[in-house]
């Protein structure tokens, strides 16, 4: 199949263009570069060993996961400096002990002191250390202690007086950024993330503590403000895919969404106005709740067509407005559906088709489960 046209394959596939996808992350590189801050990327986007070694430029160093399978699958492939970015979890506590045990350095996220007292009924053998990064919530609202509250201070500081504990770092995820319409609004929420950051590393340092800072989300990291630089990671994911949702938000252009789901005509249904496609929640997700102009995705080349719903296996597309014209749509036609959110149709493919200016490269094939 190498070296074919897209249009051999079956159908629905997830094909990613891998120029925009090296384009994508080398754009990052020279942001981060320029801010003088170290990249720490996201691989809960596309969990592939192919993505990681370009967005890592080939290092296999300091990367983020989300999960635990994330973490063993890079461990087991020679990656290091791992950051399990999750609030530790406390049936997995043992699993983050092998993987601390046995890399030069897997890193953990905790939020509450519950999190601490089980890091110190498993000491970790050899003399090594937990390191753990303080997971701090600045505006985004899901995981972490709040900024503001004296137990974030209290608890950075029970962490660095717990024997076999390290305070790496303080980590903030400013995914408020993803209700932002424009750069302007993209700068905002990430200067705001940034000062509360830095604040709160001030606190620290009154304390006697000094550790690392990050914080990340691709609208941020894709328009990064200049204060950002005096942190010392970032650590966005979804830029080396992009999406119809980040277009939106103003982190990227449609031209930049490396991703894309093929998709064929099953059905001609003029009774409903409708054409039948092959692609339901399963090769798309449905994510986005279906409130674009354009419905659950847009419909490459056809701005006037409407993903309007999914069935498990099925898509009902329907004009915008108007009569369908059937003669354009012939059963068995491929339709290209730019997904709105690229992690989230991502996971529903166990393989990713590979291809540059149309013909296929190879197959990427992710890592599944928890």
């Amino acid at each position: 199949m190498k070296g074919e046209n897209l249009s051999s394959l079956c159908t629905p596939a997830l094909v990613l263009d891998v120029d925009k996808v090296k384009r994508n992350a080398q754009r990052m590189i020279e942001n981060c570069q320029n801010l003088g801050v170290q990249l720490r990327p996201h691989m809960k986007t596309h969990k592939t060993l192919e993505c990681a070694d370009i967005m890592t430029g080939g290092s296999r160093r300091c990367i983020v996961v989300s999960t635990l399978a994330e973490a063993c699958f890079y461990a087991d492939n020679g990656f290091d400096d791992i950051l399990y970015a999750y609030p530790l979890p406390f049936d997995k506590v043992e699993r983050c002990a092998v993987l601390s045990e046995r890399l030069d350095l897997f890193q953990i996220v905790l939020d509450h002191p519950h999190a601490l007292d089980a890091l110190k009924k498993r000491p970790l053998r050899e003399g090594r250390l937990w390191h753990v990064w303080l997971k701090l919530d600045c505006g985004n609202g899901r995981a972490g202690v709040l900024h503001s509250e004296p137990e974030a201070l209290r608890l950075a500081q029970a962490i660095v007086e717990t024997k076999g504990v390290e305070l790496t770092g303080v980590y903030a995820h400013c995914g408020n950024s993803y209700n932002s319409r424009g750069v302007e609004q993209i700068q905002a929420v990430a200067q705001e993330t940034t000062d509360l950051t830095l604040q709160f590393m001030e606190k620290l340092k009154a304390a006697g503590i000094t550790c690392k800072s990050s914080i990340g989300s691709t609208p941020s990291c894709s328009h990064p403000v200049k204060d950002m630089g005096k942190l010392s990671e970032v650590h966005p994911g979804n830029y080396v895919f992009y999406d119809v949702q980040q277009s939106v938000i103003g982190s990227c252009s449609l031209k930049e969404v490396a991703v894309k789901v093929l998709t064929r005509v099953i059905g001609h249904c003029p009774h409903r106005n409708q054409l039948l496609i092959d692609c339901g929640w399963c090769g798309l997700s449905l994510d986005g709740a279906g409130k674009l102009p354009t419905g659950y995705a847009v419909i490459e080349g056809h701005p006037d067509l409407k993903l309007l719903s999914m069935t498990q296996e099925h898509g009902r597309v329907e004009p915008i407005s108007g009569p369908l014209d059937y003669s354009k749509f012939p059963l068995g036609s491929l339709l290209t559906l730019i997904p709105y959110h690229s992690c989230a149709t991502a996971v529903m493919h166990p393989v990713y088709h590979v291809h540059s200016e149309g013909r296929l490269l190879g197959k990427w094939t992710p890592t599944r489960g928890w």
